[in-house]
């Protein structure tokens, strides 16, 4: 996957993608998911939940090496930063930008509305998002039971979401999904 084209053409989705994200880049994942895998071909659903996975088991910035990832697997190592950059410049700069000017009318009538408009459509983003990535990651029917356990354990009780990350790690590694 190594041609000019592709690495340029994901660069350049990764910087719209950066700057129109309400949620950060995990509410987006729908969107590149279909961008690289189903538009593309560039990586398979199997390669992007990988990626998903392994970067939610690492610290740190998680999407950020999760673009980097697919940058490296397109382009290699230059394409990896160059989507590191494109994932984190962008919303950074609109952010500082927007900040100054938020602080600056912090009295205006607007605000309120702003702020309870652009809550649930950041939910629904991160709720699209996981979707995309249960879809993905669920190949068969052991991956869809633990999926469907995973979320009614979550949804129904108070159990810290580590340990359905930590099962999961478990029944994979023992080859189990």
């Amino acid at each position: 996957m190594n041609t000019p084209g592709a690495s340029g053409t994901l660069i350049g989705h990764l910087i719209v993608l950066s700057m129109i994200s309400f949620g950060g880049i995990p509410a987006m994942l729908p969107d590149l998911r279909d961008y690289v895998v189903a538009g593309h071909g560039w990586i398979t659903d199997q390669d992007f939940a990988n990626c998903f996975a392994v970067v939610q088991a690492i610290p740190g910035p998680n999407m950020i090496l999760m673009m980097s990832f697919i940058g490296w697997k397109i382009g290699g190592l230059p394409i990896a930063i160059a989507s590191a950059f494109a994932t984190f410049v962008p919303p950074c700069a609109i952010s500082f930008v927007v900040f100054r000017w938020w602080e600056r009318f912090c009295e205006a009538r607007w605000q309120g509305p702003v702020r309870r408009g652009l809550t649930p459509v950041t939910i629904g983003l991160v709720i699209a998002g996981g979707y995309v990535m249960a879809r993905a990651s669920d190949v068969g029917w052991s991956s869809v039971a633990v999926t469907a356990a995973a979320a009614a354990l979550l949804l129904m009780t108070r159990v810290n979401p580590l340990w359905m990350l930590g099962a999961g790690a478990a029944l994979g590694g023992l080859g189990l999904l």
